[in-house]
């Protein structure tokens, strides 16, 4: 037979453990957020740091931050809330193939060249801000250049124009 003092420290003992199972449940669950989510799920603050090359588009300069791993490439311009009038982010991938862009936390409108191994651009797509729909490239590429939306247009570049001094094998 339990008396009041056992009956007590029993009720203690089982609410002591739900506390603790349900930190550790809160735990597991924010951990897990935090490693499936990526490095892009919830970018707020630009990342900064990254080499700079300079590109040439016809006679126009362009001073393009230099994306290469993953992470990198995922956070992209995410949380810039704006960008120099000549300034943009060239992404390098390992393989040519077809790579797809979207503006998910992407705060300004840009333009995405998707440019071959050569330093040709294959084709060029203006991308609204926050949208999550795929932009895509027409042939396997190595390389994209985003830039502020119209800049290639302002300049009468299309399709077929080559880029200048970029990671591109010369």
């Amino acid at each position: 037979m339990l008396n009041i003092k056992q009956a007590a420290s029993s009720v203690v003992l089982s609410s002591v453990r739900a506390a603790t199972l349900s930190t550790v449940l809160s735990a597991v669950v924010a951990l897990t957020a935090l490693t499936t989510a990526g490095p892009a799920a919830a970018q707020q603050i630009p990342q900064t740091g990254l080499p700079v090359v300079e590109l040439g588009a016809g006679m126009h300069l362009i001073h393009a931050e230099v994306a290469r791993t993953e992470e990198q490439r995922a956070i992209g311009l995410m949380a810039r809330k704006e960008m120099a009038q000549n300034a943009g982010m060239v992404f390098v991938f390992e393989q040519p193939s077809q790579q797809c862009f979207w503006m998910r936390n992407t705060l300004i409108p840009l333009s995405a060249a998707f440019v071959g191994d050569d330093g040709t651009i294959v084709n060029i797509v203006e991308m609204q801000p926050l949208s999550d729909v795929s932009h895509c490239s027409t042939k396997p590429v190595r390389y994209v250049l985003e830039m502020n939306k119209g800049w290639f247009d302002k300049r009468g570049l299309k399709a077929g124009a080559k880029l200048r001094g970029g990671p591109w094998p010369k």
